[in-house]
């Protein structure tokens, strides 16, 4: 099934370090089914993946409010996530999608930021597998699928999965908020 996002607005938070294609071929996918992506970061100007890819910034975290997005994804990398869960603002930001119960994407190492953001208890979801005893005892449900949708949190584990990821990510954006 094809999802139409147009007129949706999805924030896409990372910073320096990024895994490029976790990243890029997410945003790709969202801003072809019609959506305007922002990317949001710790700092202005561009930030830059872990394999050179650099990315102009729309705003930083501090500049944000999450009531003026749709939905929100994250793209994995190691230090993408470990800098980022380290700053307030973002972690904020992150928790306000899940107050308001608006769908998030998060892929690869990217769930370290949704622990930080004490957002996982109770949630089935999966993740690269070095973040597993760490969802585990954040109180999650951790398994070990392509991709796991729970309750408009869509999750997967690593590159590979970037199309399974996108797709989900289409879906949960365009269903919208969930209760």
């Amino acid at each position: 099934m094809t999802y139409n996002l147009t007129g949706k607005r999805i924030a896409l938070l990372a910073t320096d370090e990024f895994e490029d294609s976790e990243l890029t071929e997410p945003q790709t996918a969202i801003e072809e089914a019609g959506a305007s992506v922002d990317i949001i970061s710790n700092h202005d100007d561009t930030i830059k993946g872990k394999d050179g890819t650099i990315v102009p910034v729309t705003a930083t975290v501090e500049q944000v409010n999450a009531e003026n997005y749709d939905g929100l994804l994250l793209p994995g990398g190691v230090a993408n996530p470990d800098a980022m869960r380290q700053n307030v603002a973002a972690v904020n930001f992150i928790r306000a999608f899940f107050e308001t119960n608006k769908p998030v994407a998060a892929i690869c190492h990217a769930p370290w930021l949704l622990i930080e953001a004490e957002v996982v208890e109770g949630r089935t979801l999966t993740s690269w597998p070095s973040l597993k005893t760490d969802l585990l005892n954040a109180g999650a449900n951790w398994v070990d699928e392509e991709v796991v949708v729970d309750n408009g949190l869509v999750t997967s584990r690593k590159p590979d999965d970037i199309p399974a990821f996108s797709a989900k990510a289409i879906e949960e954006f365009a269903e919208g908020i969930h209760s």
